[in-house]
Order: C-alpha cells, then sequence, then structure tokens
C-alpha cells in the first residue's frame, strides 16, 4: 500500500522556556540573573519532528497535549516547519508540559514538568496512523510513564506493518533505568543513544563495552558523543562519524535531536550508513548556531545556507 508520511513521530511534547547568558551557576537559595529569555518548542521528540521536517522529510506528529497556550506554542510551531499535527491528541484536562533551561556557558541546568505527555498510552495509537508511514521514530520513554511499558509491543506492531523503525531512549531523570530496552531492541532498526546515556544504562565502563553489550540486539546502533563525534556500530562494521569545528555556538539544546533527525532523514533514503553519520553531525552542529533546539532549522534555503557558509558543506 502506499504510504502518506516518510515518517510517523511519536513521544512527548512541551515548551522550552530558556534563560540565556546567566553569569554564574544558580545556587540554592540565590538569585542570578539572566541576559535573555526565549520560549521555543522543547521536547526531544518535536524537535526531531520539526527538524526532518524542514529538511525535506514529510512528517506527522502523534503525541498528546493540553488546550492551553503551551499547547497553541507546539501546534503552531510544528505546522509553520510543515508537520502534519493532525494526530495529536488536545485534552481540556491536562495541561501542557514545559522544561526551564539554563544555559551557563556550554553547560545547562533543566527542569521539566511532564504534564499532558505522561498520559499517552498505546491504545492513542491506532494502527492506521501507523500505516500511514513508512517509518517510525520514538523518543523519551522514561517521561511517558503512560506508553513506557507497552514500548515493545508499539515498535513490534510497527515492524509487523512493516515501518523501519528508530528510538532514542534519553536520560532517565530517576536513574533507575527500568525500561526491558533488550526487549524493545528487537524491533528497533536504529538506536541513537549518546554515550552517558548507553553508559548508564548498561553499567559499563565506558562507551566500547557498553556497546559492546547491545552488539546485535538492533541493526544499528549510533552514539552520539557530542564534540567528538559520534560512533556507529552495524553488524561487523564500526563507523567513526567526525564532529565539525564551530566557534559560534549559541546553545546545545536539542543538538542531539537534530542528529537524529540527519541521521534518520539519510537512512529512510537508502544512503550509505557513513553518509547518514555525516549528515548527522552536520545537523547536530547546525543546531547549536541558533536558539533552542528548532532555531536553526527556519526552513531548507537557511538551513542549505548555514550549511555551506559555516561548514563548507553543500546539502
Amino acid at each position: 500500500m502506499g504510504r502518506k508520511f516518510d515518517i510517523l513521530v511519536v513521544g512527548e511534547l512541551n515548551v522550552d522556556l530558556i534563560l540565556n547568558d546567566i553569569k554564574q551557576p544558580p545556587q540554592l537559595g540565590k538569585e542570578v540573573i539572566a541576559q535573555s529569555l526565549d520560549v521555543t518548542l522543547g521536547s526531544s521528540t518535536a524537535i526531531f519532528a520539526s527538524n526532518i521536517s524542514t529538511m525535506g522529510a514529510s512528517v506527522a506528529f502523534l503525541g498528546k497535549i493540553g488546550t492551553d497556550r503551551f499547547g497553541e506554542i507546539v501546534l503552531n510551531s510544528l505546522k509553520d516547519r510543515g508537520v502534519v499535527t493532525d494526530y495529536i491528541v488536545q485534552s481540556s484536562e491536562l495541561t501542557t508540559g514545559a522544561s526551564v533551561v539554563l544555559n551557563h556557558h556550554q553547560d545547562r541546568y533543566m527542569v521539566t514538568y511532564p504534564g499532558a505527555m505522561e498520559y499517552l498510552t498505546i491504545e492513542d495509537i491506532s494502527d492506521e496512523a501507523l500505516e500511514l508511514a513508512r517509518h517510525l521514530h520514538f523518543s523519551s520513554p522514561f517521561l511517558q510513564p503512560g506508553i513506557k511499558n507497552d514500548l515493545a509491543v508499539l515498535f513490534r506492531r510497527a515492524k509487523e506493518l512493516g515501518l523501519s523503525t528508530s528510538l532514542d531512549a534519553q536520560w532517565d531523570p530517576e536513574e533507575k533505568w527500568d525500561l526491558d530496552i533488550n526487549h524493545v531492541l528487537q524491533f528497533v532498526d536504529v538506536f541513537l543513544p549518546n554515550a552517558s546515556e548507553i553508559v548508564a544504562m548498561t553499567g559499563a565502563v565506558d562507551v566500547a563495552s557498553a556497546a559492546e553489550k547491545f552488539r546485535g540486539r538492533c541493526k544499528t546502533l549510533v552514539v552520539k558523543c557530542g564534540g567528538d563525534g559520534a560512533l556507529l556500530f552495524a553488524e561487523n562494521q564500526k563507523l567513526v562519524g567526525r564532529a565539525y569545528n564551530n566557534d559560534q555556538i549559541v546553545d546545545a539544546i536539542g543538538a542531539g535531536d537534530s542528529f537524529n533527525a540527519g541521521f534518520i532523514y539519510q537512512y529512510i533514503k537508502g544512503k550509505s550508513l557513513n553518509e547518514c553519520l555525516a549528515y548527522a553531525n552536520l545537523m547536530g552542529v547546525i543546531n547549536t548556531t541558533g536558539i533552542g533546539g528548532t532555531g536553526a532549522f527556519v526552513n531548507h534555503d537557511l538551513l542549505k545556507e548555514t550549511a555551506l557558509k559555516k561548514f563548507d558543506v553543500t546539502i
């Protein structure tokens, strides 16, 4: 059957309240001053959806928000970037979540109120919705207790319906790591943790040891290593993706999500894993040139201009 969308993105939705240029780290009982405040689309999954749509993919989103001002910002932000929001559930009984982000140099402090994202369940995701797309992407199960324990069910259904799949588990705020990840990964084509997450998830001493524990659990494992680039493991392959130098970092919010978007954008086009990795690293570093997770991805023309001007790459 024909598929209406390249990607169905399922997961959390919230806004980011970003306080920039904080001169010193916050301390209990003391007040510090930020030089600017921005309110932007937040959440790993929404940033992924927004930016991969700007890259050129056709994208639909399925998630849950409230009927409030933050919910309006989420919907309008996604629509502005071409994401189809028809499958987002709004409830007047729930409130849309928010993350407060305090940027101090290249570090950040984050506090998240999950809100409606905690109430997304497997019952909200129909086979009809899955059959609309060629690929399923999901992020942040630890922020979504309503669906976390059914993640393997979701991914198995997606594979049975002919979709390719990708997952970014993200950080567990409670640091329990109580997701049956091995069960889930048998239905995942591309697993996209960062270095800190995969080490914490496995209890390994380093990234190499942690990656070894996941060998063969999914088709492709991609470990994001920030400024050091990324590592990819697939069957008997190990690839190293180089990082790009960037001396004009605005902030690093969403850089990993943009990396994910870049990788999956090339992956669904059938590009080689080397090409996927190179494009992912480029999108991750472009992300850091704008405010928040989507500020550098206003439209496709600006994306191409940034890649050429700042990194001498034609896309």
